[in-house]
């Protein structure tokens, strides 16, 4: 199958699949009000082979000769790693700062799952490396894309699995069959879910050897018997493009994800009662995703500079040193960002054959830019000023009877129109001020996981005794 085109990507989402939003079955993902932005903004994925830069970064050829998506080109070496994350980050860039989703997710969770087979197979003498090479080739010759289900529901989070009140609320299995298993139980912040092909599920955390009915990993397609999707779109239904510009059509959808006795195939199964690997498996992906992240949120940072600069000019103050030394601040917060996710690929770790950003730095570079976002969006309202949420609307804007006094009264900088400074303002309103822009605060803090994971996982990776074999050497301790 060739490269799909995004009127194929979209086609392919109507097969019936079960979700819900608003308490009401959809019928079509494409069309519905709710969805059908967050749809549209997907499907650049598939429109990027129709741009001669972007397809030169997106489309490689597989070992046939074959045209695929670079998302499903298994990292080798360094300038494999360099030019996902140049993928990620010119593709947010040109779709409105926000990353599609639709395939980077759903890659790192087969990479995370391709590196744990093979250890697994190892030593258990299982034959999952085999599965996840077939799924792979599946997303590869039918373009596809796909979302990883990673997070439980946890209940009680000081309890284990197994000590939950109700077993259910982390996804298990509860029947083993010659032909399968069938699992129940239910995932949260599924992003992309209720408009991507497949979803590839795999476990939030470790497990002890109390919890093998919950060590599994596993592909499935969304529209299988027995999924459910409960979906949520970030903000409220966008009022107009004009004073919404980001947020009416750069948008994400996700879905509590119910798994209701759901039949796995032993071929889509990647791991399966084996409760060591459920940590290592959730621990490679948390490396692969974060990677993803900091690759998507440098285009973020030029958006919050680019809009902290201009609303400078437009107002007249551009010059003021205190206007300087904030932006200043945001244009050392973006290199930050960029500068951590190329150096993770540049000091890339070799595992099972297989190129991984590098651990700790990658780590370091989300714990940045999510510690950081907060600061980022303050100081873009702090230079855009009270008018970023007191702004007139569009239908003042419009009307005859108030558009005159609009246009008078927001004049700013003498040779900028007062039109252009009103659809700054919005623009600005809509990436700092707005109910969309709220929600993108939480998932910078928590998506790719919580600051108090990039620090556990940094520490764990850095090299600490050779920081201690350096000390005891420039004290003279024996």
């Amino acid at each position: 199958m060739a490269l799909r085109t995004p009127k194929e990507y979209k086609e392919a989402l109507r097969d019936g699949r079960e979700v819900y939003i608003h308490g009401e079955r959809v019928k079509d993902v494409t069309t519905h009000p709710a969805i059908k932005a967050a749809v549209e903004h997907a499907s650049f994925d598939y429109e990027i082979y129709n741009d001669p830069e972007l397809k030169a970064l997106a489309v490689v050829k597989d070992e046939n000769g074959k045209s695929i998506s670079r998302y499903y080109r298994i990292p080798r070496t360094t300038e494999d790693l360099l030019l996902r994350h140049k993928l990620i980050d010119l593709s947010t860039e040109r779709n409105g700062g926000v990353v599609t989703f639709i395939r980077a997710i759903g890659s790192d969770s087969i990479f995370a799952s391709m590196i744990v087979a093979s250890m697994v197979d190892k030593t258990a003498g299982t034959d999952y490396s085999q599965h996840v090479a077939k799924f792979l080739e599946h997303c590869k010759q039918n373009d596809l894309s796909l979302a990883g289900a990673i997070t439980d529901v946890k209940g009680d989070r000081g309890k284990h699995p197994h000590e939950q009140s109700d077993l259910d609320l982390y996804l298990r299995i509860v029947k083993e069959r010659d032909d399968g298993i069938i699992v129940r139980g239910a995932k949260m912040h599924t992003t992309s879910a209720p408009y991507v092909d497949e979803l590839i599920v795999l476990p939030t955390r470790a497990m002890t050897a109390n919890d093998t009915e919950f060590s599994i990993a596993f592909a499935i397609p969304v529209a299988t018997k027995g999924i459910k999707l409960i979906a949520r779109p970030m903000g409220s239904p966008a009022s107009s493009e004009f004073e919404n510009p980001l947020s009416s059509r750069h948008i994400h959808l996700h879905s509590l994800t119910i798994f209701d006795d759901v039949f796995v195939p032993w071929e889509r199964v990647f791991l399966c009662r084996e409760w060591q690997a459920a940590g290592p498996l959730a621990h490679y992906f948390a490396i692969w995703h974060r990677f993803t992240g900091v690759s998507y949120k440098a285009p973020s940072g030029d958006q919050l500079i680019g809009a902290a600069q201009l609303i400078a000019e437009y107002n007249g103050v551009a010059d003021a040193s205190h206007i300087r030394s904030k932006i200043a601040d945001l244009i050392a917060y973006t290199e930050c960002i960029r500068a951590h996710a190329k150096a993770a690929a540049l000091d890339c770790k070799m595992i099972e054959g297989i190129a991984v950003p590098n651990p700790a730095t990658i780590n370091v570079g989300k714990y940045l830019f999510a510690r950081g976002f907060h600061d980022a969006v303050r100081s873009v309202q702090d230079i855009a000023g009270g008018l970023t949420v007191t702004i007139p609307t569009e239908a003042d804007w419009k009307s005859p009877q108030t558009h005159g006094f609009v246009e008078k009264y927001l004049k700013g900088s003498s040779d900028i129109s007062t039109e252009n400074r009103v659809k700054l303002f919005y623009l600005i309103r809509d990436l700092v001020a707005g109910e969309g822009a709220g929600e993108h605060q939480v998932v910078s803090l928590h998506g790719e996981g919580s600051l108090e994971a990039q620090r556990i996982a940094a520490y764990r990776e850095y090299d600490l005794e050779k920081c201690k074999r350096l000390v005891k050497q420039w004290a003279g301790i024996e």
